[in-house]
């Protein structure tokens, strides 16, 4: 490792097995793993012969297993486990892994249950291993450009945070996401909520009240697909949090409001989107960058639709930072980029939204260690 903290050119790459090859193993985890320095794709866990063939088109060299139990029997052969497998195997593998002696990264939610996250977190430890969770909207292009906002005093003191993931999806699409059984961990609030109540905490530090309401709205829909949390921080900003697949008119993704000015932002980063298109983010050259056109509004006193407020340049996204925290971290033995307790730090606030919409009551939050 050089003293910059990026791999050393004689460092043999860390070798990755990956659990899953749907939306998210191939949209997300797969080309991020392989564009980053020091890190290789070696096998993939699917028996889908469809996404065998996808996987073999993008990375020639790659293995493949029918089962996550093969990677066991080859622990020595690997150096990280990506779990990417529906979100109720998320517990089972990576428990599985750390007792093999396998550092892994869980995609969210890292599990159903915040004691299920901190019992895998205790594991973790216990065995001296590294345990992350794939949170990648906080290198979202917009997050990125809030947080430095945020940091430069320029909207005073937050009083109140909206946060948007809204979708029109009026016709199902079917899977496990959509799953009204428990044990599948399906539903918005539990998948796009991961990410809005994540980036609430990491801004504005942890919750003492939690408010929400959850609703299934379509025809033959199973599961919540339309969600609100209001979130009282310890610190006294308000958040707002909308997750929905059933909004006709999307609204901004945020609007943050201060002492001194506010910040409003439409539209989504666009790493996802091209992603799904093949776009690959090898070499980082403008990877992350949104037109001018969609750049957020700075200001106060007037609707940033009516030209208030001056336009601020979003930063680049940078999915790619992830994995680049992830190899750094098991080469120099540094904290991962998002912890097992920062997730169930989420976990408690999603568990307290779904019994807060259930009973219709407030949750006051039980101060964690």
């Amino acid at each position: 490792m050089t003293a910059t903290g990026t791999p050393d050119s004689a460092d043999p790459p860390l070798r990755v097995g990956l659990v899953g090859y749907g939306l998210a193993g191939s949209v997300f985890h797969a080309p991020l793993i392989s564009a980053t320095e020091g890190l290789v794709l070696d096998t993939v866990v699917t028996t889908d012969a469809e996404r065998r063939k996808q996987a073999s088109a993008e990375f020639p060299d790659v293995r493949f297993a029918s089962t996550a139990d093969e990677l066991w029997e080859r622990a020595g052969e690997l150096d990280l486990i990506v779990v990417a497998s529906p979100n109720k195997t998320h517990v089972p593998i990576a428990r599985a892994a750390l007792g093999a002696g396998l550092p892994v990264v869980v995609d969210k939610p890292i599990a159903g249950t915040a004691a299920e996250a901190r019992e895998l977190a205790a594991l973790a430890e216990e065995r001296g291993l590294l345990l992350s969770v794939f949170q990648n909207r906080r290198w979202d292009n917009d997050f990125l450009t809030l947080a430095h906002l945020i940091g430069n005093g320029d909207l005073g003191d937050v009083q109140r945070f909206e946060s948007r993931f809204e979708r029109w999806r009026p016709q199902l699409k079917g899977g496990w996401r959509e799953s009204g059984d428990p044990e599948d961990i399906g539903g918005l609030l539990y998948d796009l909520g991961s990410h809005v109540v994540d980036q609430a905490l990491t801004l504005f530090g942890p919750a003492v009240r939690v408010y929400a309401e959850s609703d299934v709205r379509r025809p033959g829909a199973a599961a919540d697909d339309d969600t609100f949390i209001a979130i009282t921080h310890a610190n006294g900003v308000r958040s707002h949090l909308y997750a929905s697949a059933t909004t006709a008119q999307l609204g901004p993704r945020f609007r943050v409001l201060g002492s001194a000015a506010g910040y409003v932002k439409y539209g989504l980063d666009p790493q996802e989107a091209d992603l799904r298109d093949g776009r690959r983010p090898h070499g980082r050259t403008a990877w992350g960058i949104e037109p001018e056109a969609l750049w957020g509004r700075l200001g106060s006193g007037e609707s940033p639709l009516t030209g208030g407020g001056h336009p601020v340049e979003t930063e680049p996204g940078d999915y790619p930072a992830f994995y680049a925290a992830i190899a750094g971290a098991l080469r120099d033995g540094t904290a991962p980029p998002v912890t097992a307790y920062e997730a169930a730090a989420t976990l408690d606030v999603l568990e307290a939204a779904r019994r807060s919409a259930r009973e219709g009551i407030t949750i006051t939050m039980e101060p964690t260690a």
